[in-house]
């Protein structure tokens, strides 16, 4: 069973790491760590601002749908794409099922199977964590609207004998073990961020994706705009960050759940994955340093102000890694649903508003019952904005 945690639950893991003997008792502060602590004294863990930043409860959104349902909706709905979001995917359906007796299936294929399904029409909706090109639009059959539905984070986890979650990692460090560049844990970087933790001397086991995926958009973005070593070692920015990317050393795996497995079956391990997943599957997992220079525990609090500040396009397609908030997690993405603007079945269409308008609004209170946080208000708006563009026969159908 899928261990559900909330930003309170998140904020007691950090607790219960410290009662262990695991927290540092450094603060996430902004200074790359220069103590000479040994490896007797200095311990592994988020620290005490990390757990008063994820202790801090988020409160159920309690959205009102002024969408009201339309009649004659279809009675199932077929969706595809994001593992990142298929969690939540699973008990938002189920929910829904229940309040409206409509099925929605949702297949858990990656972010790029779910923008081919939606170009090929074989699904009512696609969902990815990056959103689409303009030359994947352009390959599809009509306009495609693509509508925020979450927050969620890209965390590092590792598979290190004896040392639990927390350890400290900032973008560049990530960029070169990923480019290849810093091969083994006990690497100066390493230690100079990690004092007197007794790092070994062992190889890193890279774990990355083999599908196309939104996961990787997500975290390859994030390289991209923290490390010029990462950049440089993928053929510069065009060719460093997206779905897919020439990884330079590592072993794939298919979804989160590919990933989610190797880290935890392979010694020495360090790969990428969905908050969820690493939380469910057990593994340990680190912080990442923002652009304030905090030290950030992955939580759901954490992952809120990623859209402090954003101005959103029409498309509403942007990056939210490396928020400017002090208190953000850098490595937070979303998650769109990509739905036909122009639909052709009155049913369906009025299927995908009554969906899509449950989920932006009732759906939003079960996010942190899960490792995600629910859309601030000014995003949610625009994403129910998102919803009355679509249209049959040109008529708009909320």
């Amino acid at each position: 069973m899928r261990l559900k945690m909330s930003a309170v639950t998140a904020g007691v893991l950090g607790v219960a790491l410290a009662a262990a003997g695991c927290s540092s008792s450094s603060s996430n502060s902004s200074s790359t760590p220069t103590s000479s602590a040994s490896s007797s004294t200095a311990t592994v863990g988020f620290g005490s601002a990390n757990a008063a930043l994820c202790a801090a409860a988020s409160a159920k959104p309690n959205f009102t749908n002024a969408i009201s349902t339309i009649s004659g909706g279809a009675t199932s709905l077929s969706g595809a794409g994001s593992t990142f979001a298929a969690p939540m995917m699973d008990d938002w359906t189920k929910a829904y099922s229940t309040a409206s007796s409509v099925k929605v299936s949702y297949a858990s294929i990656g972010s790029g199977g779910g923008v081919a399904a939606v170009q090929a029409n074989t699904v009512n909706f696609g969902d990815s964590d990056v959103g689409m090109t303009p030359a994947e639009i352009a390959a599809s059959k009509g306009p495609v609207l693509q509508i925020p539905l979450l927050l969620g984070g890209v965390v590092p986890a590792y598979n290190l004998s004896g040392i639990p979650s927390g350890l400290k990692f900032t973008g560049n460090v990530l960029g070169e073990i990923f480019a290849g560049k810093i091969k083994v844990w006990n690497d100066p970087a390493l230690k100079a961020l990690n004092p007197g933790i007794n790092l070994p001397n062992e190889p890193i086991a890279v774990v990355h994706r083999s599908d196309g995926s939104g996961t990787t958009g997500i975290w390859t973005n994030y390289l991209t705009k923290e490390s010029p070593t990462w950049v440089s070692a993928l053929g510069g920015p065009t060719t460093s960050a997206g779905k897919t990317v020439a990884w330079p050393v590592g072993l794939g795996g298919k979804g989160n759940e590919g990933v989610s497995a190797l880290v935890g079956q392979t010694p020495g391990a360090l790969g990428y994955v969905e908050a969820d997943y690493a939380i469910a599957q057990n593994l340990t997992f680190g912080q990442v340093q923002n652009k304030a220079g905090s030290f950030i525990e992955p939580c759901v609090a954490t992952f809120v102000p990623a859209v402090d500040g954003v101005t959103f396009p029409s498309s509403l397609n942007i990056s939210l890694t490396d928020g400017s908030s002090p208190d953000v997690y850098p490595i937070t993405g979303t998650t769109y649903a990509l739905v036909y603007e122009h639909q052709t079945s009155q049913a369906t269409a009025a299927g995908l508003v009554n969906f899509f308008s449950w989920v932006l609004t009732s759906g939003q209170d079960l996010n942190s019952t899960l490792y995600y946080a629910p859309l601030g208000s000014a995003l949610q708006a625009l994403a129910i904005a998102q919803l009355k563009l679509i249209t049959v026969n040109g008529k708009p159908v909320a």
